[in-house]
């Protein structure tokens, strides 16, 4: 295994590109599996949750190759497998978005039931009730979900919370069955509108996306396409986060305001300044220590849980006292007790962390938990004195590409070594 060492203490300046979207591009390309043809789809980020992806592609029988540094080639001629098996699927929850187009094409699925996370439980029991509202039947079996579908139609589906892997799963299972399908309370994502406005190049019918209501009329058949992934929008958020926690100057190119209004808005209430010009980000921390300000995580377009451990590493060194709630995952903030070996002063109090805002962290050796969480501490790590040394840095291998790399460009001293504690 490996770890990241951080000196920290540099002002981060530059320029940085934001990478293409992992939690968009991994239900785009289980897409492709609706139709046998030839894909093209780019701004894909190498990542080890796209690699795993792949892995499971190439099982159901794709073919794929990498054209440039963020092209990716897959021919679904031969894909003709159903099993989406145990090996691959318990390494990334997003495997089981695999269901919804191996049944809208094959009317079978059978995938293996995703395991525990570590920020909390994350059921796939709305994804499974939606189905059977279209006409699947389905048993689980040795830890697997077997779907079938004599005939998949369409269905009115209302979700009693919105979730993002059963809309998109759902949206690429209607747009093959017959009749209309209406998906009210649908979440509102960007990676959601990105995956329709995929599908919708393929040949769906699809109204509404970015809404609460989702109306697709099943279509008798898709088409192969060329599709861009957008851009990461939580790479996004982190990286205004570097700045502001460095009193950094940094450009960040390649990105999408708009995909992450709630996350500006608060940043600079926090006292970053941030211009936007031409899909690009100026962003500036001439304070010396940010403001303290609160947060509580909802659904988009609200706040993200997803950026929520990054902000409170900012908050950690900000002036006053600051609140952090976490509404969407009950496990989500593991990190702060690495944070706290750095010298966070951060109470618990149910889903909601009192920041009291220090002066100054001190480098530690910390564990990352999950993705965002290793993100957080690679953020402490760049505002703290002395060395950080952050070990289990393959989360933050799954969702960001080359980060140690951007943050170099920008002034950082951070270097990924191998961990000879860890077994490798």
């Amino acid at each position: 295994m490996e770890k990241f060492i951080i000196e920290g203490g540099f002002r981060l300046h530059g320029e940085v590109s934001i990478s293409g979207s992992k939690n968009a591009v991994l239900p785009i390309l289980s897409a492709t599996l609706l139709h046998k043809g030839k894909y093209k789809i780019k701004n894909v980020p190498k990542l080890q949750d796209v690699y795993t992806m792949i892995e499971l592609l190439e099982f159901l029988g794709c073919k794929t190759k990498w054209t440039d540094q963020k092209t990716l080639e897959i021919d679904t001629e031969n894909a003709d497998n159903y099993l989406a098996p145990y090996e691959v699927v318990k390494k990334m929850r997003a495997s089981v978005l695999v269901m919804g187009p191996l049944v809208g094409r094959m009317r079978r699925a059978v995938v293996s039931y995703p395991g525990g996370c570590a920020i909390g439980v994350r059921p796939i029991d709305l994804h499974i009730e939606g189905l059977k509202k279209m006409g699947c039947e389905i048993e689980m079996r040795g830890g697997y979900l077997d779907v079938k579908a004599r005939k998949l139609k369409g269905a009115r589906i209302s979700f009693p919370t919105k979730t993002v892997g059963g809309t998109e799963n759902l949206l690429m299972a209607a747009v093959l069955a017959q009749g209309e399908t209406v998906i009210e309370n649908a979440a509102k994502e960007p990676e959601v509108v990105d995956l329709a406005k995929m599908l919708k190049k393929m040949g769906a019918d699809i109204q509404g996306e970015g809404t609460d209501v989702i109306t697709i009329r099943g279509v008798a058949e898709l088409s192969a396409c060329e599709y861009e992934v957008i851009p990461d929008r939580i790479e996004t958020g982190t990286f205004l986060v570097a700045c502001g926690i460095t009193n950094g100057e940094i450009l960040i190119k390649n990105c999408n305001p708009e995909h992450l209004r709630a996350v500006i808005e608060k940043l600079r209430e926090s006292g970053i300044e941030i211009v936007e010009k031409d899909g690009a980000l100026y962003a500036a921390m001439k304070r010396k220590r940010p403001l303290a300000c609160d947060v509580s995580t909802m659904p988009y377009p609200s706040f993200p849980t997803d950026m929520q451990a990054q902000f409170m590493a900012l908050m950690c060194v900000a002036n006053g006292v600051s609140t952090i709630t976490e509404n969407i995952f009950e496990n989500r903030m593991l990190h702060v007790a690495e944070l706290k070996r750095m010298g966070a002063d951060i109470t618990i109090s149910g889903r909601t962390a009192i920041v009291r805002g220090v002066k100054s962290l001190s480098g530690a050796k910390v564990m990352a938990s999950d993705l965002r969480a290793s993100a957080s501490l690679v953020l402490a790590g760049l505002r703290s004195s002395g060395m950080t040394e952050i070990s289990r840095i393959y989360h933050i291998d799954r969702g960001y590409e080359r980060i140690e790399e951007k943050l170099r460009a920008l002034g950082a001293r951070i270097e990924r070594v191998r961990d000879e504690n860890l077994p490798t």
